[in-house]
């Protein structure tokens, strides 16, 4: 019999902010900043929709938050998470995964003067227009993760001269091995070597050495999920969402 995993990303798919909810009924917390206030929120269906899942499931989330952020998540979870984009894996009892760990800090660290090269440039880039944000890089458990950049003005189409302009003439000039993801207000950069993907298909062989045979399903909203769903044999994406305006609405 196969054992059901379905790996779900967490912003903008379980949950997102209130911004973002289509509608103010039914709304409850999901997530919280540091200082208790509630950030995300899901809605009715959204908790209709995860109990259906854990009522045969096993739910894994696979997620760009760091291991503080993901602490204060409300939903609850019983196995392996995926953490930073890939870059750590936490095992069933809230520990770090140290094979996968061992692993991925060596890549993130073999790629963070690319990373601090391009902080520089994006950085100049908005002293020069006037942009009111910085580059912040991600670390977790001393291991440096990724770059973003958000506009304080919540204004998405603000950050596309970053990527646009800056950061693609960048990576043209030799060959860098560093991805791009934009979606809303959020411009990453990432080492190729971080990826959900990646982290998926190792959680998904330490799960069949458990289990066995395995039913696997890949949740997300934005196209940098689209490698970790491919990874499963089967892929949820929820509409009105930047990976359902790529695929299924543009059909």
């Amino acid at each position: 019999m196969y054992q059901k995993i379905l790996f779900a990303d967490l912003d903008d798919t379980l949950f997102q902010s209130l911004e973002k909810c289509r509608t103010s009924d039914g709304l409850e917390p999901a997530a919280f900043l540091k200082d208790g206030l509630p950030i995300s929120y899901t809605t009715a269906l959204q908790r209709a929709f995860f109990a259906f899942a854990q009522d045969g499931m096993t739910v894994i989330p696979t997620t760009a938050r760091n291991r503080d952020a993901f602490s204060r998540v409300a939903l609850p979870f019983s196995s392996y998470a995926v953490l930073n984009y890939g870059g750590m894996v936490l095992t069933p009892d809230g520990a770090v995964d140290t094979a996968w760990q061992g692993h991925m800090q060596d890549a993130m660290h073999a790629a963070l003067p690319g990373m601090q090269e391009l902080a520089r440039l994006l950085d100049a880039y908005a002293v020069q227009i006037g942009f009111g944000g910085r580059t912040r890089l991600i670390e977790d458990s001393g291991t440096p993760f990724y770059l973003v950049l958000k506009d304080p003005q919540k204004g998405a189409d603000t950050l596309a001269p970053f990527e646009l302009d800056v950061a693609r003439a960048w990576l043209a000039d030799g060959d860098k091995p560093y991805y791009l993801h934009r979606n809303g207000n959020n411009f990453a950069v990432l080492p190729n070597a971080l990826n959900k993907g990646h982290a998926v298909r190792y959680v998904i062989e330490q799960l069949r050495k458990e289990h066995g045979d395995l039913m696997t399903f890949g949740m997300g909203d934005s196209r940098a999920d689209a490698g970790f769903m491919s990874a499963c044999d089967y892929a949820i994406v929820p509409s009105h969402t930047q990976l359902a305006s790529l695929t299924l609405e543009t059909l």
